[in-house]
């Protein structure tokens, strides 16, 4: 699957990907309303990947319905809609919205987003806030609710299984650590937020090693994020027991990413002479 955030609405990589090719296109975070995202400078590159703080900036649900869903609707590839939001009666129209748009396939929940009721904590750091905003969803979209997981948690199984117990079909698992970089010239941070969210390969034993965790914590299915730039790097993750994987920063690196992850799987289970991708799932738990 294409990560949320990287592979904009799709339709910016239709003449750099076959887009019937992959699993699901997982399309920009959607809010209800338009956001206009942080001022610039937002991206900044880092030793072995990158520092984004672009703010979810997004064209909002209407526009999506309008100016973006038109053109899925065309590709055959499953296509889930990743949705934010402010407050939990956010998620829960967005959810009720996306419920009557039969394209949509799947929505992914991110709750790394502020609660503005709460002081602005992220959903994502507290397992009360997690369940409600998760159930608030469930009970509003009747197919399968994935909830994308923040790494920036003490203990992110007990996160897991918080969303688990409100009813979430799936989990996705990292979004980006939190991180920051400074321009030693104009010794000033890089970045106007200050803060941004590090993802690419500088990530990737990070989100291994909390996939492995959350696959021994939940018993829904797990999809692995972060740092996936090679077919090893997205065996890696089925090994630890994810079942999918998304491709995130390096589509920004290489368009063809994803197609060549597909294709690279493929001769892998080949080569080993393995009969089904199933057969690696959680292998190395096992060994």
């Amino acid at each position: 699957m294409t990560a949320s955030g990287t592979f904009g609405y799709g339709e910016e990589y239709d003449s750099l990907v076959n887009l019937h090719s992959l699993g699901a296109i997982i399309v920009k975070g959607i809010s209800l309303l338009p956001r206009q995202g942080n001022p610039p400078p937002r991206i900044a590159e880092t030793a072995c990947g990158m520092l984004n703080a672009i703010g979810l900036e997004n064209v909002g649900l209407e526009r999506f319905f309008t100016e973006k869903l038109p053109f899925l609707r065309g590709i055959d590839t499953p296509l889930i809609v990743n949705i934010l939001g402010d407050t939990v009666e956010e998620y829960q129209q967005l959810a009720k919205r996306l419920n009557d748009e039969e394209k949509v396939a799947a929505v992914e929940v991110n709750i790394s987003c502020p609660n503005v009721k709460h002081g602005g904590v992220a959903f994502g750091t507290d397992p009360d806030m997690a369940h409600a905003v998760t159930k608030a969803v469930c009970q509003n979209f009747s197919r399968p609710v994935i909830v994308k997981l923040s790494p920036n948690v003490t203990d992110i199984a007990l996160i897991a299984r918080s969303v688990e117990e409100a009813g979430a079909d799936a989990v996705s698992l990292v979004n980006t650590v939190l991180g920051m970089a400074i321009d030693i010239e104009s010794c000033r941070p890089k970045l106007a937020n200050i803060f941004g969210g590090l993802s690419g390969p500088a990530i990737k034993p990070i989100a291994l090693r909390m996939v492995w965790q959350v696959a021994g914590s939940v018993s829904i299915p797990i999809i692995g994020i972060g740092g996936i730039t090679t077919p090893g790097d997205a065996i890696e993750f089925l090994l630890a027991g994810a079942t999918a994987i998304q491709v995130g920063t390096a589509n920004f690196v290489n368009p063809q990413a994803t197609e060549e992850i597909i294709q690279g799987i493929g001769q892998y289970l080949e080569k080993k002479g393995i009969a089904s991708i199933q057969d690696l799932i959680g292998k190395a738990r096992r060994a």
